[in-house]
């Protein structure tokens, strides 16, 4: 998984105001919690976090003038229209320690000939180290036949991590084109309907 170090204050300010006023300055209001301690309000650079932030379950460690800390970031708050990054949690994580997460599912592979494949859930929740947490569950559909279901316990789990999704939830589904099955089904009625049409025109 990607580590990235973001440099971080704390600080002081809060509300809508003293927010906007972050983001007028390139840099974005966030807060770390975890472990049982006390929200810590932080700002951080808004480029640099931006970045960070494409990378799915990326281990980032805070700068602080007085030391740093591990996280990972558990939800981002963006604008409804320009989807800016408005506000971010973090949680507090430690080297060693197990947490849940939710992790992207990513295909690999083709399905057979003539098939094609639909993602029933685009994320799988597992259990991992904080500091090895997969960036994508990989499923392959390779060789996969129409009519067959990939559920969560199908799917080889990356070493160190645990399946928390039900076993039988549904991830990917292979089936025939329901598009070219029915244009099929359409050139074949309408080549029933001109022998049919034909027939009566030769009986009278």
């Amino acid at each position: 998984m990607a580590e990235i170090k973001l440099a971080s204050e704390v600080r002081t300010e809060f509300g809508k105001g003293a927010a906007r006023r972050i983001r007028r300055a390139n840099n974005i209001p966030a807060v770390l919690y975890g472990h049982g301690t006390d929200p810590v309000h932080i700002t951080l650079p808004g480029h640099a976090t931006m970045l960070a932030v494409r990378h799915t379950n990326a281990l980032i460690e805070l700068t602080f003038d007085n030391g740093t800390e591990l996280a990972v970031v558990k939800d981002i708050q963006r604008h409804p229209v320009r989807w800016d990054i408005e506000h971010i949690d973090l949680l507090l994580v430690k080297k060693g320690e197990k947490i849940a997460v939710d992790v992207w599912v990513q295909v690999e592979g083709e399905s057979a000939p003539g098939t094609i494949h639909f993602v029933e859930s685009q994320t799988l929740s597992v259990e991992a180290d904080a500091t090895q947490i997969p960036e994508y569950i990989h499923v392959s559909i390779e060789g996969r036949e129409s009519g067959d279901n990939i559920h969560a316990g199908d799917i080889e789990m990356p070493a160190g991590v645990t399946l928390l999704t039900d076993e039988e939830h549904a991830v990917v589904t292979i089936t025939e084109p329901r598009g070219e099955e029915s244009a099929e089904e359409a050139d074949e009625e309408a080549a029933g309907s001109a022998d049919a049409t034909e027939g009566e025109s030769s009986a009278e």
